[in-house]
């Protein structure tokens, strides 16, 4: 139950059981610490050979597990490249899905028809055939922080302003990927949901950003709500939600923040049901949100994005569906960004080794 394991990690879950619990994966996370060491080292010493693509790689990624935003963000450096008619292709490992595209990549395509989206555990190998088969000039390289084999030229990097550093602890005892001191690597640090953390949290993040990559500049960004879609995709304004009754529901890695989201459009939200990350909905799971949202005594429900392109419903039983699209926005000045994407495009020179 991840939510039973992030009470236990937090240090919700009180009682002899639950401290012994969290030695436990105190010593997990020892292990993984090695590991981690371990891999970078092996990066950083050449041990490990790197592969270089013959276009400029962008890479989003991040320090901890759980989402952070980075789908917002990739779109919104393809949109970047495409609108200065860059040919751009978006690669990435492929978490959710044994046997197709998953939800992220589902996204990406609605919003991004004319991107392609490659996914597959070698990535190095996508690279290859995004020259030579789609006629790449650049590569967004989707979770790619910890994927060190393939060269980047721009390391974006996001931290969650809810929770910056996976609880300070590395996984299974906290949520860090790798040590936060790893953030050294980054070119471009962008603080996701930034809008939903107060001003001292705010400064907070960007001091400690700083400290730990100070050659990187360190932008805020927020989930801004652009519009409702049905099944079908079809849009429909915001207009009408503040006051709303809202039955919501998601299968995201930060089901707090999508929460806050919609208390900030004005939703009254009854009810917030949150599923595993990259939840594959059953029938059996559709006819439980339609007697669940029926029970709500709800206006309207509301999913993500991500959720819908799984469901492809306008209704559960008799209440309305929407998905809420929402899109990456730049709170500060974005040319610290702009400049270091602008020396990728063709004919520019590419960046140094990641």
């Amino acid at each position: 139950d991840p939510e039973a394991y992030l009470r236990l990690i937090r240090g919700e879950t009180t009682g002899p059981a639950a401290a012994l619990g969290r030695a436990a994966l105190g010593l997990g996370a020892v292990g993984f610490r090695l590991g981690a060491a371990a891999r970078n080292a092996a990066f950083d010493r050449g041990w490990k050979a790197v592969h270089r693509a013959r276009v400029p790689v962008v890479s989003v990624g991040n320090l901890t597990l759980g989402g952070t935003g980075k789908t917002p963000m990739v779109e919104w450096l393809a949109r970047w490249f495409r609108g200065r008619d860059v040919r751009v292709c978006l690669i990435s490992r492929g978490y959710g899905r044994a046997d197709a595209v998953n939800d992220e990549a589902l996204v990406l395509e609605e919003n991004l028809p004319d991107v392609p989206h490659l996914q597959d555990p070698d990535r190095a190998r996508l690279a290859e055939i995004a020259v030579d088969e789609l006629e790449t000039e650049l590569i967004v390289l989707d979770d790619g922080f910890q994927h060190r084999r393939l060269a980047r030229d721009l390391d974006v990097v996001l931290l969650d302003a809810l929770d910056p550093f996976g609880l300070g602890r590395l996984f299974p005892r906290g949520l860090l990927r790798e040590p936060a001191s790893s953030l050294a690597r980054a070119d471009v640090v962008v603080v996701s949901r930034a809008d939903l953390v107060p001003a001292d949290r705010r400064a907070w993040i960007r001091a400690e950003a700083a400290r730990l990559a100070p050659a990187a500049p360190v932008l805020e960004s927020r989930h801004a709500p652009l519009d409702l879609l049905d099944g079908e995709g079809a849009s429909s304004p915001l207009d009408g939600l503040a006051g709303a009754k809202v039955a919501a529901f998601c299968g995201i890695g930060n089901p707090e923040g999508f929460r806050r989201t919609l208390e900030g459009l004005g939703c009254r939200v009854l009810e917030l049901r949150a599923f595993p990350d990259h939840h594959p909905y059953s029938a059996g799971d559709v006819d439980d949100l339609a007697r669940w949202a029926g029970a709500t005594g709800a206006d309207l429900v509301l999913t993500t994005q991500k959720d819908s392109v799984k469901l492809r419903l306008s209704h559960l039983g008799d209440a309305p569906l929407r998905a809420l699209r929402i899109g990456l926005e730049i709170l500060d000045d974005a040319r610290p960004l702009e400049d270091r994407l602008a020396a990728l495009l063709p004919g520019r020179p590419a960046g140094p080794d990641a």
